[in-house]
């Protein structure tokens, strides 16, 4: 052992025994939980009431701009109270189906008093009154009315407390549409005279892809006060003498608002309470799980186990709390909380085709998902990651194609590559094995990269023709197999040499040699879109940089596309996502995507001329905001640092990002949170161990907490992170600031013994390792040789660090 690492590991077994290290205490988790977090400001995460991974979500849908996800926390005013909601999601406002809305009393006592149409009769609401926890949200309109909610899977509970006015006679109205007035030209409702029960369907437009879905509900009232009519509602006008409708026709190409409505008279307490349950199945169904999950109307029991399983979902994390702010555990619980909206589990809820797999939907969508979002649950949560797998697969098996994309029983846009084969050999090499078919697994993954679907606009991947003859996916591709919006090349091609590696990682631990090396082969066809003499300009001037990506047609010629184009500095409104008129990178510009090669980054660092410039560049690109943290693709780069013997740096990028762009307030994300992406994000950067997807390769960084207990639900065994010296970097002053900033770390010890890779692989949490970093308040050469960077796809071709055998600046010890 080299003498360095001997006084290296003395010094730090001194200090973790001298050191008082809290332990890391129990205590209630969802204390720290705050759901409207990303509720303004773009973040369009859904705030309202939800189980774990629940089908019904109940919240307050309001008319602003940024409603995806139901309630927006920026104004507006409330148009209904749903029970079906998608979290972070971009795209039209999704699902909001069949709002129930409710007024004290008609003008004149005439049910013909009250506003039906959702656009007229939408209503302020006091912004001090909104409430949101874990399984509840409760909100006051300006009328006086309060509504607050919770959920079982399948069915919300609404309770309205009306004014104690002995005017009062209580209105409930049931209304046939969804956030997006996408209902199509066929919706029904039934009312029951006696016991006003309101069971109905209706086709809707998923809000990012192609095709239709319907839904049916079935609707209970209960009072103390009787019921005193009942009827159905079409545009503006009511009766309470009809209570059948059924609607055919829209309006000048839109749904024309109808429904039915409950009526009650006044009480005491003059609170009713409304039970809706959803199905995709049938209006029985729909009926069923209301009186299966809700029998008694009990609003507190159902809440109370609402709490109960949140609480079971978020027991295996524990931080140490010690100098630890209430904000910080809020940002970290509330990450936690946002990975678990989404998707959604709708096994049973499948009218598509039969099977005894689990369905789950709301993927929404895997290019968001596959990079911490699923990753974080394999980890937390992996028996339902199990689930989900076995789910994807069955969806293949029936439709064909793995998703990439899904919401609502439909298939949603692909992004660029097929993401999906991320996720399944993520999953298969962390070692989750047990229910899923892996032999339909892996062919379906390999079906992705050898065929091509008619339609790779919604699966699997267009092109492939170009892909396995020209080894790039060429700008204005000639593509006569299938049909898609012909652009991103550039991300395409990078994508899909992930692809392929990520199959070549699945076929390798499978022991299908052969497959393994021509996937591999594949995945490096990135490097054909290399142009090593381009340049990037920044306001007519050279950003000093040389070697980017460039768009090749057909024949083999150099495109151009301005290396800065569809970045965040880049105000020239360039189409960037999925038009027609949109160039060959993805929501993300060529500067950005200069970065995700994840599997062979000894190689990029190479083209890019050595780990010094490498650095430089991946500064340039964060300083310069040319990166938007509020999209997937800037997720990593925070963290390539580490490939160049730079883990300090990706350090500090976490802390410039956490909590400035990332806070615990409702406009506290710097963009839509994607189904939990964002909030997986934050976690596990604050957890410090970031995952490079698709690989066993967890990068450390430096924790938010001085320690951290995480019990693996798959075998029971305890990891734990703990760190020395924490406090001296990390304790408030008197400004509320951190007295030393956040430390380096100097040198570590696994299970006891040194340390000194600046990765870990999925072992330490399934086996229950404990990782100690010791802290210093400078850059110590920690994790900054060759051999302590993580793994890249060809070794051989790896730059030297100086003699290979020190640190990045030389003869550091």
């Amino acid at each position: 052992m080299p003498p360095y690492l001997l006084l290296s590991l003395f010094l730090t077994r001194i200090l973790v025994n001298a050191a008082d290290t809290p332990a890391v205490e129990d205590y209630d988790v969802l204390e720290y939980v705050n759901p409207l977090i990303g509720s303004a400001n773009g973040g369009n995460v859904f705030p309202g009431a939800s189980l774990p991974y629940g089908m019904a979500k109940a919240v307050a849908d309001t008319d602003s701009e940024s409603n995806q996800g139901g309630f927006a926390f920026e104004g507006g005013s409330v148009t209904g109270f749903s029970s079906m909601h998608d979290s972070g999601t971009g795209g039209s406002p999704s699902l909001g189906n069949f709002p129930l809305f409710p007024y004290a009393k008609c003008a004149g006592d005439d049910v013909n008093g009250c506003v039906y149409p959702k656009n007229q009769r939408k209503t302020k609401y006091k912004p001090d009154s909104v409430q949101a926890h874990p399984g509840y949200f409760a909100i006051e309109l300006a009328s006086g009315v309060r509504v607050d909610m919770t959920t079982a899977h399948h069915t919300s509970l609404f309770r309205f407390q009306f004014p104690n006015d002995k005017s009062t006679s209580p209105l409930i109205l049931l209304d046939l549409t969804d956030l997006s007035n996408s209902r199509q030209d066929n919706a029904t409702i039934s009312v029951d005279k006696k016991t006003g029960r309101m069971t109905g369907d209706a086709r809707f437009s998923p809000s990012f892809g192609s095709g239709s879905y319907v839904l049916h509900f079935c609707a209970d009232f209960k009072s103390s006060a009787a019921q005193r009519d009942s009827g159905i509602f079409v545009n503006s006008r009511a009766s309470a003498g009809v209570h059948d409708l059924k609607i055919s026709r829209s309006i000048n190409g839109y749904p024309l608002p109808g429904g039915g409505f409950v009526r009650f008279q006044s009480a005491p307490d003059n609170t009713v309470l409304g039970r809706v349950g959803i199905s995709f199945m049938s209006i029985e169904q729909a009926c069923a799980h209301a009186e299966s999950e809700i029998p008694t109307f009990d609003f507190n029991a159902t809440r109370q186990i609402a709490v109960d399983k949140w609480t079971e979902k978020m027991r295996p994390i524990r931080v140490s709390r010690t100098n630890i702010d209430a904000s910080v555990l809020s940002n970290f619980y509330s990450g936690i909380y946002r990975t678990m909206i989404n998707p959604q589990n709708y096994t049973g809820e499948n009218p598509l085709w039969q099977s005894s797999e689990p369905y789950f939907d709301s993927f929404y969508c895997l290019w968001d998902s596959f990079r911490s979002q699923i990753p974080f649950l394999t980890i937390f949560d992996p028996f339902l990651v199990m689930q989900m797998v076995r789910s994807l697969i069955d969806t293949q098996r029936h439709l064909g194609w793995l998703p990439d994309c899904r919401m609502s029983l439909c298939k949603g846009y692909t992004q660029g590559g097929s993401n999906a084969d991320n996720v399944l050999a993520d999953v298969y090499l962390k070692g989750l094995r047990g229910c899923i078919d892996w032999d339909a697994g892996y062919a379906a993954v390999k079906k992705d990269a050898e065929e091509e679907p008619y339609d790779w606009s919604s699966e699997g991947r267009g092109g492939l023709r170009s892909w396995k003859d020209l080894h790039y996916i060429p700008v204005e591709d000639f593509d006569y197999e299938g049909f898609g919006t012909m652009t991103r090349s550039i991300s395409r091609t990078l994508e899909y040499s992930y692809n392929d590696f990520a199959i070549s990682q699945m076929a390798r631990a499978m022991n299908k040699t052969v497959d393994a090396n021509r996937y591999e082969k594949r995945s490096r066809y990135w490097q054909n879109l290399f142009k090593k003499d381009q340049v990037s300009l920044w306001k007519g001037k050279n950003t000093g940089f040389t070697g980017f990506f460039q768009p090749k047609h057909l024949n083999g010629t150099w495109g151009v596309q301005d290396p800065l184009a569809c970045s965040n500095i880049d105000h020239s409104g360039s189409a960037c996502s999925l038009q027609n008129t949109a160039g060959e990178t993805f929501e993300s510009s060529i500067w950005e995507y200069q970065f995700f090669v994840p599997h062979d980054m000894q190689t990029l660092i190479t083209l890019l001329g050595g780990p010094a410039n490498f650095v430089t560049r991946l500064d340039y690109l964060h300083d310069q905001n040319i990166t938007y943290i509020g999209n997937e693709p800037a997720f990593l780069t925070v963290f390539q640092y580490h490939y160049a013997g730079r883990p300090a740096k990706s350090t500090s990028r976490v802390r410039t990002y956490i909590p400035d762009y990332f806070s615990p307030t409702p406009a506290g994300l710097p963009g839509n949170d994607d189904s939990g992406a964002m909030g997986s994000f934050v976690a596990m950067a604050m957890m410090g161990l970031f995952p490079n997807p698709g690989q066993d390769v967890y990068l450390i960084t430096v924790p938010f907490f001085e320690s951290i207990s995480i019990v693996s639900p798959l075998t029971g065994k305890t990891a734990t992170l703990r760190t020395v010296n924490w406090a001296e970097f990390n304790t408030p002053n008197a400004t509320g600031d951190a007295a030393g900033g956040h430390g380096f770390i100097q040198s570590a010890t696994l299970d006891g013994k040194p340390y000194t890779r600046n990765w870990i692989g999925h072992d330490f949490f399934t086996e229950g390792r404990e990782l100690v970093l010791v802290l210093g308040k400078e850059e110590g050469g920690w994790g900054t040789r060759l051999e302590d960077t993580p793994p890249s796809l060809e070794p051989e071709s790896r730059v030297r660090f100086g003699d290979g055998a020190v640190g990045i600046w030389g003869s550091w010890w």
